[in-house]
């Protein structure tokens, strides 16, 4: 559950950094894998009985809220977006 949720940060952090919004786009998707890896392993650790209920609950609401602003980030780095704002 630590390296998928590491992962996420790292990977927003290192697309930040390349030269283009394409670069960024993809190191974006692969931040969205690793939010949704991390989700199952919150749900894998509860069934399991290695995490309780409610904290289970309460980090899949908290990765779901990352979720969605990642594809928020990757629909606004989309080729439509940066089209439309150079018009």
């Amino acid at each position: 559950m630590r390296r998928a949720a590491v992962s996420i940060p790292s990977n927003i952090a290192e697309g930040s950094n390349r030269g283009t919004r394409k670069d960024y786009r993809q190191f974006i998707t692969i931040a969205r894998g690793s939010a949704n890896e991390l989700q199952t392993r919150i749900e894998l650790a509860q069934r399991i009985g290695l995490l309780a209920d409610k904290a289970g609950e309460e980090l899949q609401i908290q990765t779901l809220e990352i979720s969605r602003m990642l594809h928020n980030l990757w629909a606004y780095l989309s080729p439509q977006k940066a089209e439309k704002k150079s018009s």
